[in-house]
């Protein structure tokens, strides 16, 4: 019995940790924003939406584009599948995150 304890004991940190910070990294790129719009409950909403509608690679990516916008033009320009593909799930996480968060 006390053997079960002490499993469940060091268990329990592992289960009730923090996600990795890689999850909300959406949600940080919006709060660093320098907009009155960019509340902390409206910026939960669009890392909820972006975890729903983008890949964790995707997440990382699009996050860029918060603080350098330049770089999505450059990927809404550019001839590559890929970034067609990317541009194309970032419009469509786009028109969620408007419908849902606003």
């Amino acid at each position: 019995m006390r053997y079960a304890v002490l499993i469940f004991s060091l268990m329990m940190p592992l289960v009730f940790q923090a996600p990795p910070a890689s999850a909300n990294v959406i949600e940080r790129a919006c709060r660093q924003l320098d907009r009155s719009s960019a509340t902390p409950a409206r910026c939960a909403c669009v890392g909820k939406v972006a975890s729903q509608k983008l890949s964790a690679s995707e997440r990382r990516k699009v996050a860029v584009w918060f603080r350098d916008p330049h770089k999505a033009q450059e990927v809404r320009q550019s001839d590559r599948r890929r970034d067609e593909k990317l541009w194309a799930r970032y419009r469509a996480f786009g028109d969620a995150a408007s419908r849902t968060c606003s």
